[in-house]
């Protein structure tokens, strides 16, 4: 579905914490919405192919795909888009203002939306296939160490809504994301 020319499109960031449910929660809003979902580890799997995480050039290399992918879908017309994104310090802190940028000059809108989880269940979701699949972070130990040490941090906008995915299915997370942006 297309809509108006001029109409932009509208971005959801789904954010947050690792384990906190963004790709599952991006899942459900997709499938009430029918917006597309930018899964960011997509892209961060495709990069560690080739380069250390962390590494300047996975950095550039990662936020120039994740730029040009929401730069060509606004130039596609899509009513919306999910992303889902986890801040931390090898993100630039240029990108989110650059993120914003890229769809309000093409005439679109942002929202964020932060899930969060009780450190104590980010713990028990950490090792699991879903995750394993997308060589997502699965260690207790590492995830421990840069939590303590801030590494699981970017400044962010504020969120539209805030949703803890531990006190509600990913489906009634949706549910509520939806309504409460009226997407």
């Amino acid at each position: 579905m297309l809509v108006e020319e001029n109409a932009g499109m509208r971005l959801v960031v789904l954010f947050g914490m690792p384990a906190t449910g963004k790709l599952t929660v991006g899942q459900e809003l997709a499938a009430r919405t029918g917006y597309r979902l930018f899964h960011n580890h997509l892209v961060v799997d495709l990069l560690l192919s080739v380069f250390e995480f962390g590494s300047r050039g996975f950095v550039e290399m990662r936020e120039t795909i994740w730029l040009g992918v929401v730069r060509a879908a606004c130039g596609e017309g899509l009513p919306g888009m999910i992303f889902t994104f986890a801040p931390e310090t090898t993100v630039r802190p240029e990108f989110i203002g650059n993120l914003v940028e890229t769809v309000t000059a093409k005439g679109g809108t942002v929202d964020f939306v932060e899930l969060t989880c009780p450190v104590a269940e980010l713990k028990r979701r950490m090792d699991t296939a879903s995750r394993r699949q997308f060589k997502k972070l699965t260690s207790v130990e590492l995830f421990e160490q840069l939590h303590a040490g801030g590494n699981l941090e970017l400044p962010m906008p504020p969120a539209r809504i805030t949703v803890d995915t531990n006190a509600c299915s990913a489906a009634e997370a949706a549910e509520r994301i939806a309504r409460e942006l009226e997407l």
